[in-house]
């Protein structure tokens, strides 16, 4: 017997939690096999999001036996406890409200940004492979914010602070040798609230669901930073 105790909102301002009992030969191995389970066959009032099934599109994430994770990548446990991810709005059930999250994303501008003298794109923008090899651990973030909601500094300070997912990828694009805007990044992320609030806990590392490592882009984005300013002096 599989125990599945999930985070229900009741109304605006009543949550309880629902236990859910299935048999090991009710659904597949994954956590959002039950939930999926769960839905089409016991209550089809649960809320949670779901797309690819393949650790991809991020869309799954949320908090499973006190980690952050992606459902379809976590196998059931005799007993499993399921939130939505912390401290984020709470939409229904196991969906947070991403607004806020996707806001800072677009504020990072991530794409490619030329200059006046650089053509648009009329020919093939060259890129070594060693210059190539710099983006890897970093292109690969999915945005589903697990690490940013690990992280007590995004818990707290969600209004100001970028967190980990965005500060990753705005050093993505600082290292991305095809990029044109590299000072101008730098100087959006030289703040005492959108970087320095990060105190390297490393919270956003151990909870990657794709392995990567949020926390070391922040230090090399800091260490960039410093070594830029102390140029000046």
């Amino acid at each position: 017997m599989r125990n599945f105790r999930i985070y229900r909102t009741v109304s605006s301002s009543k949550t309880k939690m629902e236990t859910f009992k299935l048999q090991k030969i009710d659904c597949g191995p994954m956590v959002l096999d039950g939930l999926i389970h769960i839905k089409n066959n016991i209550d089809q009032t649960l809320g949670f999001r779901r797309s690819c099934r393949e650790g991809i599109c991020g869309s799954c994430a949320m908090n499973i036996n006190g980690k952050n994770t992606l459902a379809c990548l976590t196998p059931i446990t005799n007993n499993n406890t399921i939130y939505p991810l912390p401290h984020m709005p709470i939409i229904k059930d196991l969906i947070p409200d991403m607004t806020n999250f996707y806001k800072q994303y677009k504020t990072i501008k991530p794409w490619l940004k030329t200059n006046n003298e650089t053509p648009e794109l009329l020919s093939e923008n060259i890129q070594t492979p060693n210059d190539r090899a710099k983006l890897d651990g970093m292109y690969e973030c999915i945005l589903c914010a697990c690490c940013s909601t690990s992280c007590p500094s995004y818990w707290w300070n969600s209004d100001e602070y970028l967190g980990p997912a965005v500060l990753m990828q705005l050093f993505r694009w600082i290292e991305d040798t095809r990029d044109k805007a590299t000072q101008e990044r730098l100087d959006f992320a030289d703040d005492a609230m959108k970087l320095y609030r990060c105190k390297t806990i490393m919270n956003c590392t151990n909870t990657c669901p794709k392995g990567l490592n949020p926390g070391q882009a922040i230090g090399k984005l800091k260490k960039k930073i410093n070594d830029r300013n102390n140029a000046f002096i």
